[in-house]
């Protein structure tokens, strides 16, 4: 999984990893995630709309709108969009971690303990032993909120000595319930508690704290790694590498039709990045919700059958990250269906419609890939396991959208920090670039 490449062949270009151990270190929460879209979003000349708005769109406009954690983008074609349709790239801003509860002050064994619940299914041992620190938005009272992080590292998860449960040996089970809440400090400290914390750290006052969404993340920074520098170890790679790969396709598009090297499209350009994936996507932001469907319905406007017409002539790529073969597990995984890091996006596949990819989406995929010179993989899991879901299945039951699953290679998924290839990084970009334009 290296590069393998000799000494003559020139090294590959790095750049956009490093942008993408970016734009992961800016995002340590969802609502993170999201104001990192936005900003970028802004810098590239999209302009935000509320959705208690009118909107009044034109040829050319590009704009952007926020529920919660979760960002549709558009930059409207040239053509209705019940006559030309949307070119969909569908990613989500959330990972596995830890949310805080609301009684989060919990005194135990002469310590004082940060109450939490897992969110998703996250290999929650690999969330040991690694400093970590508090991250997400606080409502404060008349209805505003903020965004927030606390510097250091004030949380730990701190594992269980061998000598006090040496049954470990034989294999590690934590409780979420008792194994797996953080500690805070001990409660001879005079230090604030959490919410203290947070509060002075987005400077207001706690009595004005009426509400929370925070997560645990952890705060070692993202990193290169691999013996030739190619590969990204970081934290949430699952999903922000296809948001931030989704995001640099759309503003590349823009910048290259704004600068006239290539031609307006007759399609409507989407990015979206839902919320709350990793829990079923059962939210108003989460896929299951509205907020994709209510964005389509104001572009296809008020004519009876404007909507279903769009739909019919629109294509969403679903994109989250997929499964590299292991490099001493190989044998849960297919055989004749194995990627690796460094080879391209891959295209997803399952029997039970657990992806939405179909003959027809997932040709349509290969043949963008093909124009752009991007390899393609596949993925499929063995007949005896069971495998992911994605908003895919979701999104294309609920619109009836013509949708395929796509996804970055890597490793450790869901890990505490995951990894994955920068080389893969550029050819996801094109790949998407290939599917917004055509």
């Amino acid at each position: 999984m290296g590069s393998g490449r000799h000494d003559d062949v020139a090294a590959p270009d790095l750049s956009l990893g490093d942008d993408l151990r970016a734009f992961v270190d800016a995002s340590p929460s969802p609502s993170h995630a999201a104001a990192e879209i936005t900003r970028r979003l802004r810098e590239g000349g999209f302009r935000e709309l509320s959705e208690t708005a009118v909107w009044d769109l034109s040829p050319g406009d590009q704009v952007f709108t926020v529920r919660g954690a979760s960002v549709v983008a558009v930059r409207v074609g040239s053509d209705p969009v019940a006559e030309a349709g949307l070119r969909i790239i569908g990613a989500h801003t959330d990972s596995p971690t830890f949310r805080v509860r609301p009684r989060h002050d919990v005194r135990q064994a002469g310590y004082r303990l940060v109450g939490v619940e897992p969110y998703g299914g996250g290999l929650w041992h690999t969330w040991l032993d690694r400093e970590l620190t508090v991250a997400g938005r606080l409502a404060l009272r008349g209805g505003t909120t903020t965004l927030v992080k606390l510097p250091g590292a004030p949380l730990r998860l701190p594992s269980l000595a061998i000598h006090l449960d040496r049954s470990v040996r034989e294999g590690l089970t934590l409780d979420p319930q008792r194994h797996l809440q953080p500690v805070w400090g001990s409660e001879l400290s005079t230090e604030p508690g959490l919410l203290e914390a947070l509060a002075a750290e987005a400077g207001v006052s706690a009595a004005d704290v009426v509400g929370h969404d925070l997560v645990l993340a952890d705060t070692q920074p993202a990193a290169r790694a691999g013996v030739d520098g190619t590969w990204i170890a970081a934290p949430r790679l699952d999903d922000l590498a296809c948001c931030h790969s989704g995001l640099l396709a759309l503003l590349r598009v823009s910048a290259e039709t704004l600068a006239g090297v290539s031609a307006e499209t007759r399609h409507t350009q989407v990015l979206v990045c839902n919320d709350h994936e990793e829990v079923g996507s059962g939210s108003a932001s989460g896929a299951r919700g509205s907020f994709l469907e209510d964005v389509i319905s104001r572009l296809a406007g008020s004519e009876p059958q404007a909507f279903a017409r769009t739909i019919a002539a629109s294509k969403l790529v679903s994109a989250d990250m997929a499964h590299a073969v292991h490099p001493t597990r190989s044998e849960r995984h297919e055989p004749s269906h194995q990627p690796v890091l460094g080879g391209g996006p891959v295209l997803k596949l399952n029997a039970n419609q657990a992806y939405a990819t179909d003959a027809v989406s997932g040709g349509w995929f290969t043949e963008r890939c093909q124009e752009a010179g991007v390899p393609v993989q596949h993925f499929v899991s063995r007949a005896d396991l069971p495998c992911g879901s994605t908003i895919g299945p979701l999104t294309a039951t609920r619109l009836g959208l013509s949708t395929v699953d796509v996804g970055a290679p890597q490793l450790a998924m869901h890990a505490a920090r995951e990894l994955a290839s920068a080389v893969d990084v550029p050819l996801m970009v094109d790949a998407f670039r290939g599917c917004l334009a055509v």
